[in-house]
């Protein structure tokens, strides 16, 4: 009995870690980056770090938890890190470099390989060139749950073409440019749910704001509802990581919020507000995509045009917050695009220009104001260093127009000057609202310095 109580003991005392502190991670570069873990209550626990041969010492508290603070240097690596507390662990070929966490639901979490009979695009020729060991992946498997969790599943993979072919491609794409831009080691946390609302992803204290959605949660829910559960995906996935070092976030999820638009923008917003107060690294980046069109019909819904607008909205709602615009990488017959490499180099160039001040790089336009002079309706941007046009021609058939009778018609003549858009419609003599692009699947075609405007409307009927 007394052998058995000491092989126990040993067991309890060894340090135990999160799966995402191991071998082949990324830590944050130059910061102060958080690393905790369990072992026996009140024992002293050493983390030797080799980049600068110094050591922390912390105890244990009652629950087996401890926590210690190392200071990154510039990025660099492979680096070694040594726990200590009785016996001794390593963990090896760590980088330093930067670190996202890459969230949402199916367009996000959607592999390289793609989905059962919908490819993601260029997966075949992007395999073959994708080996890069500066660019760490990690990808946090599905987990739903009632309360908040203290780990996660998952591992930290050098990208090659075993380990890309199951990450997110959008994810991908993201660091990929990031690392050929920055020339930094690159880590990517990926923890996404296909068809995921954004209310699983937020705290029940978060929710409280919002009277629609359901408050009190119970295993029931959490086992009918799954990914589409308030605060279940938050509890399982994300709560894990909170305090792992960032640089900041992207996120590609919209599409289940589709039938409950009219709040989503307030709705994103308190979500990106608990994240930063729960992270404690002030108003760190967030990066995100505006759903693609496609036929909502094909599953009875509609109106995802006004779950675009509210992404719209949310920009100017939320600090160091930018929205990626794919009004010309959708799929009319299926709510996965395959232009994925699209979505994660626009995600980068947010990220690249607002964050890293990389110089030189394109800018998403945005619809500024609209004046009307006679039967003419013309349309203002911002954001418009450069002149608009359009991708196919020197027209388009994607704007309406309306009169004080609330009815809206096809242009009959639409073109360009400057940053301008000039709309005719014989139909309506005295305009008095536009709209572009404004309905489930459009192939947008307004452009700004090679990257698509959002869909607009100038009303708010």
């Amino acid at each position: 009995m007394f052998l058995v109580i000491c092989v126990t003991m040993s067991a309890l005392a060894k340090v135990r870690l999160p799966q995402f502190f191991s071998d082949n991670m990324v830590l944050q570069q130059q910061t102060d980056c958080n690393i905790w873990g369990w072992t026996e209550a009140g024992k002293k626990v050493i983390v030797l770090t080799s980049w600068d041969k110094k050591s922390y010492a912390t105890t244990a508290n009652k629950d087996g938890r401890f926590q210690v603070q190392v200071k990154t240097p510039e990025a660099g690596g492979p680096y070694e890190i040594t726990f200590r507390d009785g016996e001794m662990i390593s963990l090896k070929n760590i980088l330093i470099g930067e670190v996202w966490i890459c969230s949402g639901q199916s367009n996000m979490e959607m592999q390289m390989k793609g989905f059962k009979q919908q490819p993601v695009e260029e997966t075949t020729e992007e395999l073959l060139r994708c080996k890069d060991s500066q660019l760490r992946l990690f990808t946090v498997k599905r987990n739903p749950q009632l309360l908040p969790q203290n780990d996660v599943k998952g591992q930290w993979n050098e990208a090659n073409s075993a380990s890309v072919r199951d990450f997110s491609a959008t994810a991908y794409y993201f660091g990929r440019a990031l690392r050929a831009s920055l020339g930094v080691p690159v880590g990517l946390i990926s923890t996404s749910f296909g068809g995921s609302a954004c209310e699983a992803w937020m705290q029940a204290e978060w929710l409280k704001a919002f009277p629609k959605v359901k408050q009190t949660i119970t295993e029931e829910d959490v086992q009918k509802l799954q990914q589409r559960c308030p605060t279940a995906l938050y509890n399982g996935q994300l709560h894990p990581l909170i305090g792992y070092g960032i640089k900041g976030a992207i996120w590609y999820q919209g599409e289940d919020n589709v039938p409950r638009y009219d709040y989503y923008a307030p709705l994103l917003k308190a979500m990106v507000e608990g994240w930063r107060k729960d992270w404690k690294q002030g108003d760190f980046p967030f990066y995100y995509c505006q759903i693609a069109p496609y036929d909502y019909s094909l599953i009875e819904w509609k109106d995802s045009q006004y779950l675009r607008e509210q992404q719209l909205k949310a920009e100017s709602m939320i600090s160091n917050a930018r929205m990626a615009v794919l009004m010309d990488a959708g799929l009319e017959y299926g709510i996965h695009p395959r232009k994925k490499r699209q979505a994660g180099e626009r995600l980068a160039i947010l990220a690249l220009s607002n964050t890293y001040d990389v110089k030189g790089l394109p800018e998403f336009a945005t619809y500024k104001e609209v004046e009307f002079k006679n039967d003419t309706a013309v349309v203002a941007f911002d954001r418009s260093k450069e002149w608009v046009y359009f991708e196919h021609g020197t027209t388009s058939k994607n704007f309406e127009v309306s009169g004080a009778d609330k009815v809206f018609h096809p242009a009959t003549k639409v073109w360009v000057s400057r940053n301008r858009v000039y709309i005719i419609c014989d139909k309506v003599k005295k305009p008095v609202a536009v709209r572009y692009a404004f309905k489930d699947w459009v192939e947008g075609d307004l452009m700004h310095d090679g990257l698509p405007v959002s869909s607009f409307r100038t009303d708010n009927w």
